[in-house]
């Protein structure tokens, strides 16, 4: 079988978002074998594919979106979302293989003829660090640095891990390179491979979720502040440190926005559908009177998630080096994610921490909208953040 094969095999990180292998000592039939097989799964990326489309596996949906470069610039052929049940994937582990392929092939029937895709990998499972390293230094001597580095960061050993790295900045002193180094237990990686393949869909690479979210989010240029992204989800709420669109630091914290739909049935005796047209109609914003009951019923969880964000924020804006020099500076927070449309949110959040809050344009990367208009609204579209930067990376 193919995982029972790449176990005996040590991977030693992925290219561009793909994983590669370093092959085990063996006879050379079988590297080359264990090598092919790989490859199926983690290609080199090809050329400019004529669409594009990102695949966002959710615990509790399937989003998706295609697109295409046109003359006057990318266009959306397709998106969507398939709702999966309860305990398909929980915390970003596959738990049910089966259901999970045949959402995955309702996704792949309506992906207009699309059978290759750009996937992500839960935030849950990850670990992420930056390091420097000598300017110019080879890829595969970064990898191998990187390798040394696992024992000390991570609690996996290099034949359970893969890995990979994005250069964030080249310093013009001693320092070298600073690079964002990710990695995940092989078996996970192995296991989103496994369903996409049952699926007939053709993986063109993994990545952080963060990642991906940074594509749509971030311009990437050395200008662009240190950003404090916050994936407000259903369940839960991850947070990324981007740095000119590479992510340092990511955690995940267990508040969401289902628990504010259950406060919004509760509190006012609603379904659980017009809690969610509640939410997305009045908010935080309800009547206009902070101590409305709806107001009241939203107000414990959007509390709760203000104090995450303001504890991360806080501590990655005040750290200072030996100089006594900031580090990281935090220029704003970003917020997306499925329950980043609650009105009101981002003025409640920068009220509470103090800080520039603001939902972004995941679609600056994509289009213009002087010459396109997406099929998917401003606030709606922060739900599709990672399928859309998933999508980027073939365009």
């Amino acid at each position: 079988m193919l995982i029972a094969r790449l176990r005996q095999t040590s991977v030693t990180g992925y290219n561009s978002s793909m994983w590669s292998v370093k092959k085990a000592r063996g006879s050379s039939r079988e590297e080359h074998y264990i090598a092919r097989i790989f490859s199926r799964y983690f290609p080199t990326p090809e050329l400019l594919s004529p669409r594009s489309a990102g695949v966002d596996v959710s615990d509790s949906s399937i989003k998706w979106i295609v697109i295409a470069p046109r003359k006057h610039g990318n266009e959306v052929i397709s998106y969507g979302m398939e709702l999966m049940p309860e305990g398909v994937v929980e915390e970003g582990a596959i738990r049910d293989k089966p259901a999970l392929t045949e959402a995955l092939k309702k996704v792949k029937e309506k992906m207009g003829g699309v059978s290759r895709a750009h996937a992500a990998l839960p935030e849950e499972a990850a670990f992420v660090f930056g390091m420097h390293v000598p300017e110019k230094t080879p890829r595969e001597q970064i990898l191998s640095m990187i390798e040394f580095e696992l024992e000390n960061r991570v609690p996996l050993s290099p034949r359970d891990a893969v890995y990979d790295f994005n250069v964030i900045m080249e310093h013009d002193d001693d320092i070298g390179e600073e690079i964002g180094v990710v990695v995940f237990p092989r078996e996970l990686a192995e296991s989103y491979a496994s369903v996409f393949e049952s699926a007939g869909i053709e993986l063109l690479s993994l990545e952080l979720e963060a990642r991906s979210i940074a594509r749509a989010i971030s311009n990437g240029r050395a200008d662009e502040p240190i950003t404090l992204s916050v994936d407000f989800g259903r369940a839960r709420t991850g947070f990324a440190v981007l740095k000119r669109g590479i992510p340092i630091f990511t955690s995940t914290v267990e508040v969401g926005g289902e628990a504010m739909t259950h406060a919004l049935m509760e509190k006012l005796s609603l379904s659980p559908e017009d809690a969610q047209i509640f939410k997305n109609d009045q908010g935080l914003l309800a009547e206009g009177e902070a101590k409305s009951p709806g107001v009241e019923a939203l107000v414990g969880t959007a509390s709760a998630l203000s104090d995450e964000i303001a504890r991360h924020y806080h501590y990655w804006d005040t750290r200072r080096n030996d100089k006594g020099e900031h580090m990281t500076p935090v220029g704003c927070v970003l917020i997306v994610g499925g329950t980043a449309n609650l009105r009101g949110l981002a003025d409640y959040v920068a009220g509470r921490i103090q800080a520039l809050t603001e939902l972004p344009n995941v679609w600056q990367n994509v289009c213009s909208f002087n010459k396109y208009i997406p099929p998917i609204d401003k606030r709606e579209s922060l739900r599709y953040a990672t399928a859309i930067g998933l999508a980027l990376r073939g365009i």
